[in-house]
Formats: C-alpha cells, structure tokens, sequence
C-alpha cells in the first residue's frame, strides 16, 4: 500500500453504530483479530471463550472487546527504598504501556474492517458498566477493557465528522 492509498483510508473510515442483520464470516472476524492483535498461546483459551458474549451488544451482529493488563517491566524490579511518586511513575507507564498497544491494535482492526467493508466503532461509553462487563466477559485478573468494537455489515454512511485544524491540535517544541 502506498502512502497515498493509506491516507486515503485514514480519511474515508467511520464509526459505523447501525448494522445489517446478516452476520460476517468467521474468516472475516478472524481476519480482524489476526492484525489487531496476535493472542498468547497461554490466553488463546479464555480469548476463544469471549466468543459467545459478543453478539450481547445491542444489534451487532458480532462485538469484540479489546483486553489489556499492565505488563511488568520495572515495578518488580524496585524495593521498598524508591520514592512512592517514582513508584507511581512506574505503575502508571506499564499501565499506560499497554492501554497504547492495545489502542494501536485497535486501529489496526478498525482499518482492516473497513477495508473489508464492514462497519465497526470503537466504542468507551459502554465501559460505565465495566464490573458488570467484566463479569459477563470472565475477564482474568490483572486484565482490564480497552473498548467494545461493534462490527457487522454498515447498515448506513456516516458521514465525515469535522476534524479540527491541525495546527489547533499540535504544538511544536524546537
């Protein structure tokens, strides 16, 4: 793919919330999650075992719901002696870490389902209900939700949203 071609992309995606009642093929779904994300062997399982919950969301067809867990790097390798702000420090990065992984996988599935032609959204409002949600999901310990993905066959075209100026979301330190 050329620049151009994925610029093109960029701009053409939407949130797409309406969907057909036809559901997309397994390879398509399994399509989605092989770039978003390559699944542990030790977690395939309970990965695997999310399958059925999916189409719970409202009227799509099939829902995936992003995972991640704060991997560690440095916190086990620090002692009671390290100031509690740079034990902090250390928490939030290996928690932010993983929540920015999992965003970019993210992307990465919502990119490959519409140039498939499905319709997906990555969607955080529904995460008020996050302990119900992790309940439901059997989400393992140490795990946290990124987002529900809705995804079917767009049953509408949303239309571009305004994007604001780059120059008004940026700044530049040289």
């Amino acid at each position: 793919m050329h620049a151009d071609e994925l610029v093109a992309l960029l701009k053409a995606r939407r949130s797409v919330r309406r969907f057909r009642a036809d559901v997309p093929s397994d390879e398509l779904i399994e399509q989605l999650e092989e770039v978003a994300r390559h699944v542990a062997p030790e977690s395939e399982a309970p990965f695997r075992s999310y399958g059925e919950y999916f189409v719970r969301f409202e009227a799509a067809p099939v829902v995936i719901v992003p995972i991640c867990r704060a991997q560690r790097v440095l916190s086990h390798l620090t002692d009671e002696g390290l100031p509690e702000r740079s034990r902090e420090l250390i928490l939030a990065m290996e928690r932010d870490s993983a929540l920015v992984a999992t965003s970019l996988a993210l992307e990465n599935l919502l990119l490959t389902a519409h140039a498939l032609g499905l319709g997906a959204s990555a969607m955080t409002g529904p995460l008020v209900a996050r302990d119900g949600l992790v309940e439901i999901l059997d989400v393992p310990t140490g795990w946290d939700l990124v987002a529900i993905v809705p995804v079917g066959w767009p049953d509408e075209e949303p239309r571009p949203t305004d994007r604001k100026d780059a120059s008004k979301t940026m700044r530049w330190i040289r």
